[in-house]
C-alpha cells in the first residue's frame, strides 16, 4: 500500500532524530573521560558537594544528582548467593584435542582444535562473601561454555561425590552447614553442633565426608584442584545412542594441599588468598590449565558396576573406568569488573546443549528447579540471561517477553505463536527434530516416595577412600575429625559420628575417638538408629590410587611456585645469583624477604632489594624457603625472632628448605645440620657456597620443591611455631 505525504513526513524526521541522537552520542562518547556525568549523561558541575541552602544550610531534596547517586549506591548490592557466596571468576577457552562424535552430537564437542570461549567461576560453599578463602571446605569449579548452539553450564565441585542422595534434603543440609541461626557463628565452618548432628543421622553422608576431612578440602591454589562434574549426565550421539558420562578437570599443576595449621593461619593474614593467586598467576601470564577427562559408561555396563550410577554419593574408580582426555581448559583473562561478571555471572546444570542430557540423579533433578528459582531472586527476575557475562554468543528468538531489567528491545506487534502477523517460521505441531533431544527413557511406575535399594550402601566407598590413602593422608583425616568434634559441644554427637566411622574403618574410628572424652566407637549402636542402612556392595578393588593426592603423578615440576629468600645485611649472592636464575627458568619466583623494605647491603658491597618483610609476608604464603650465606647475615637473622620463626614454620609445615653456607645456622634448634655427616632431613637442602656445587645444589633444591611436601620430616609436632 502507498504511503500517504504525511507518514512520509513523519518517517523522515524520525530518521533525522535517530540521525542526530547517533551523532550527539558519537561525539559525546569522544569526550573526556574525565567529565563525570549523571546517568542519564548531565555533566556534574561538583562531585564533592551536594546542593544546600546556604554553605551551612539543609541539603536540598532538589539535588537531583545527590538523589541519583546515594539511590544507586543504596542498591548496588545483590542479595548473595545462599551457597558459593564466596567466589573468583576468569575468562578463557576450552580447546577440543579429541573428538566426541562417536559419543556425542553437541557441537563443541566435535571437531578437534576446535576452541570454545569459557567463563569459570571457582568458589568456597557455606562461607558468606566476607569470609576466608582457605577455610576447610568445598570448593566450586563451574564452567560456562559459549558454544554455537548455546551456552552449556558444567557445575561441579572439586570433590566428585556429594554430601546427600536426594534434592528433599538440601535445604537442611545447607540450614546445617551454614551459621547457627540462633547466633549466627561459626562463620564458613562445618566444625560445630548443627553440621555433625545432621551428618551423624545421615550416614549417607559419610563417604562426602572423608573427603571433606581429607587434604583436598584445603586446596593450595584453584590453580591445583581438580574439578568433577559430581552427577552422572548423559550423552547422546547423531544416531540417538547413549552413555553416562562423567567429568573430570585434572589441573596441569598436578594436584596440592594447605596443611591445616597453615590454611588456618592464611585466613588471619591473607583471607584472599586463593583469588589473589589467580588474579596474580592470570595477570602475569602464567594461565591455569586443566585437562578435561571423561568416564563414559554403556547404559549396559552401568548395571555391572557394583553401585548405582545414579547415586551423587558414590564415584567410579578409575580402575574400573579409566578417564580418557579430550580437550583442555585455559584461563587467560581476568574479569574487567568482578560484579558485573563474577558476581553476576548465573550458572545452571539446566543449561545444556544438544548432545548432552540429564540422568536421572535425583540430587541433579532437584537442582534443575533450585537454579532457576535462584537465579529470579539474586539476579533481580526472570531477564538474568541478558546480563552481557550471561549472553550467549548465538542468536536466540522466543517470544518471552517484558520483565524486570529488560535489556533487549523486542519490535513489531507479535509476542505470540503461533501467529501469522509476522513471519509465522515457528509454527510446529510435531515437535520437529532440530535441537535438544531428550533421550527417550522408558520410565517407571507407580509414582513413589522412596529410594531405591541400590542407593543404600553407604559405607564401602568411603572404606575404599581411606584405604586409598598414605599415611601421611591418613594421619591428617584423624586429625581433621579430631578438631571438627572437638567443636562440638555436645558428646553424644561425637558419639554418634564416631560410631558411623566404625562402618568405614575400625582403626580410623577409634584414633578420631581417642582425644574426644566419649566411649569406644560401637558400630552395632549405629546400625541400631532409625533410618540407618548398610547394604555393602562388593567393590572389585580395595583401594584407587587415583584418589590420593600424594599417590598422582606430579607434573610440570615446579613452574609458579613461590619461593622466599631470607637475608640481612652482609648476605653473600653468588650461590643466591645461581639459584635465582635456575628457578626462573623453572617457572618458579623468587622474593626477597628480610626485616624492613627497600635495600639490604651484600658481602660484596652492593645493594639488593628487599620485595617484603618478614611480617607482611609471612612462611605460609611461600611453597619454599632459601636462606642464602654470609655470616653477616645469618647471625642477624638467627637474632631476629621473626625470621627464625619464619624457616621454623616451614619447617612444620614440611616445605622444602634450602640453606647455604652459614645460612644453616637458623637450624640449628632444630638440630639439622649441625655438623658434617649427619642424618639426611627430607626435604632440607644444605649447600656451601663454592662454586661448581652450585648447578647440583639447585637441581637438589627444584626436586624437593617439585615433592611439595615432605611428610617424613622429623620432629614437626616439637616445632614452636
Amino acid at each position: 500500500m502507498a504511503q500517504t505525504k504525511q507518514e512520509a513526513q513523519r518517517k523522515a524526521k524520525a530518521g533525522e532524530g535517530a540521525a542526530a541522537k547517533a551523532k550527539q552520542l558519537e561525539t559525546f562518547s569522544q569526550g573526556p573521560e574525565n567529565l563525570l556525568t549523571t546517568n542519564q549523561g548531565v555533566v556534574i558541575p561538583d562531585n564533592h558537594n551536594s546542593l544546600k541552602a546556604g554553605v551551612r544550610g539543609p541539603t536540598l531534596l532538589e539535588d537531583f544528582i545527590l538523589r541519583e547517586k546515594i539511590t544507586h549506591f543504596d542498591h548496588e548490592r545483590i542479595p548473595e548467593r545462599v551457597v558459593h557466596a564466596r567466589g573468583a571468576g576468569a575468562h578463557g577457552y576450552f580447546e577440543l584435542t579429541k573428538s566426541m562424535v562417536e559419543y556425542t552430537s553437541a557441537d563443541f564437542l566435535q571437531e578437534a582444535g576446535s576452541r570454545t570461549p569459557v567463563f569459570v567461576r571457582f568458589s568456597t560453599v557455606a562461607g558468606s562473601r566476607g569470609s576466608s578463602d582457605t577455610v576447610r571446605d568445598a570448593r566450586g569449579f563451574a564452567v560456562k561454555f559459549y558454544t554455537r548452539e548455546g551456552n552449556y553450564d558444567l557445575v561441579g565441585n572439586n570433590i566428585p561425590v556429594f554430601f546427600i542422595q536426594d534434592a528433599m534434603k538440601f535445604p537442611d543440609l545447607v540450614h546445617a552447614v551454614k551459621p547457627e541461626p540462633h547466633n549466627e557463628m561459626p562463620q564458613a565452618a562445618s566444625a560445630h553442633d548443627t553440621f555433625w548432628d545432621f551428618a551423624s543421622l545421615m550416614p549417607e553422608t559419610t563417604h562426602m565426608l572423608m573427603w571433606v576431612m581429607s587434604d583436598r578440602a584445603i586446596p593450595r591454589s584453584f590453580r591445583m584442584m581438580e574439578g568433577f562434574g559430581v552427577h552422572s549426565f548423559r550423552f547422546i550421539n547423531a544416531k540417538g545412542v547413549a552413555h553416562f558420562v562423567k567429568f573430570h578437570w585434572k589441573p596441569k599443576l598436578g594436584k596440592h594441599a594447605l596443611v591445616w595449621d597453615e590454611a588456618q593461619k592464611i585466613a588471619g593474614k591473607d583471607a584472599d588468598f586463593h583469588r589473589r593467586d589467580l588474579w596474580e598467576a592470570i595477570a602475569q601470564g602464567n594461565f591455569p590449565e586443566w585437562e578435561l577427562g571423561l568416564q563414559l559408561v554403556s547404559e549396559q555396563k552401568a548395571q555391572s558396576l557394583g553401585f548405582d550410577l545414579l547415586d551423587p554419593t558414590k564415584l567410579i574408580p578409575e580402575e574400573l573406568v579409566p578417564v580418557t582426555v579430550v580437550g583442555r581448559l585455559v584461563l587467560n583473562r581476568n574479569p574487567d569488573n568482578f560484579f558485573a561478571e563474577t558476581e553476576q555471572v548465573a550458572f545452571h546444570p539446566g543449561h545444556v546443549v544438544p548432545g548432552i542430557d540429564f540422568s536421572n540423579d535425583p540430587l541433579l533433578q532437584g537442582r534443575l528447579f533450585s537454579y532457576t528459582d535462584t537465579q529470579l531472586s539474586r539476579l533481580g527476575g526472570p531477564n538474568f540471561h541478558e546480563l552481557p557475562i550471561n549472553k550467549g554468543v548465538c542468536p536466540f528468538h522466543n517470544f518471552q517477553r517484558d520483565g524486570m531489567h529488560r535489556v533487549l528491545v523486542n519490535k513489531g506487534q507479535v509476542n505470540y505463536e503461533p501467529n501469522s502477523l509476522a513471519s509465522g517460521a515457528e509454527f510446529r505441531v510435531d515437535g520437529g527434530q532440530q535441537g535438544f533431544q531428550s533421550f527417550p527413557e522408558e520410565m517407571e511406575s507407580p509414582k513413589v516416595r522412596r529410594r531405591s535399594p541400590s542407593f543404600d550402601d553407604h559405607f564401602s566407598q568411603a572404606t575404599l577412600f581411606w584405604n586409598s590413602q598414605s599415611p601421611a593422608e591418613k594421619e591428617h583425616i584423624i586429625a581433621a575429625f579430631q578438631f571438627e568434634l572437638s567443636k562440638v559441644e555436645v558428646p553424644a554427637i561425637r558419639q554418634r559420628v564416631v560410631d558411623n566411622l566404625a562402618h568405614v574403618d575400625a582403626k580410623l574410628a577409634r584414633k578420631v575417638a581417642e582425644p574426644l572424652g566419649i566411649a569406644l566407637p560401637d558400630a552395632k549402636a549405629a546400625a541400631g538408629r532409625a533410618g540407618f542402612r548398610d547394604v555393602r556392595m562388593k567393590l572389585p578393588l580395595e583401594s584407587s590410587p587415583a584418589l590420593s593426592m600424594e599417590s598422582s603423578p606430579l607434573t610440570n615440576g615446579i613452574a609458579t611456585r613461590k619461593v622466599a629468600v631470607l637475608v640481612s645485611n652482609g648476605v653473600e649472592t653468588g650461590a643466591l645469583r645461581a639459584l635465582q636464575s635456575a628457578l626462573a627458568d623453572a617457572g618458579a619466583t623468587t622474593k626477597v624477604v628480610a626485616a624492613h623494605l627497600g635495600f639490604v647491603a651484600t658481602s660484596s658491597g652492593q645493594q639488593l632489594a628487599v620485595d617484603h618483610t618478614f611480617t607482611n609476608m609471612p612462611s605460609v604464603m611461600f611453597d619454599a624457603v632459601l636462606v642464602p650465606g654470609g655470616a653477616a647475615s645469618a647471625q642477624a637473622l638467627v637474632l631476629n625472632g621473626e625470621a627464625v620463626h619464619f624457616v621454623l614454620e616451614a619447617y612444620k609445615h614440611c616445605k622444602s628448605i634450602c640453606v647455604i653456607g652459614e645460612g644453616a645456622q637458623l637450624l640449628r634448634s632444630l638440630g639439622v645440620g649441625a655438623g658434617e655427616g649427619g642424618p639426611a632431613v627430607p626435604g632440607v637442602i644444605i649447600g656451601k657456597n663454592d662454586p661448581p656445587g652450585r648447578p647440583q645444589l639447585a637441581q637438589d633444591f627444584m626436586a624437593a620443591i617439585a615433592k611439595h611436601r615432605h611428610w617424613a620430616r622429623p620432629n614437626v609436632d616439637a616445632v614452636p611455631a
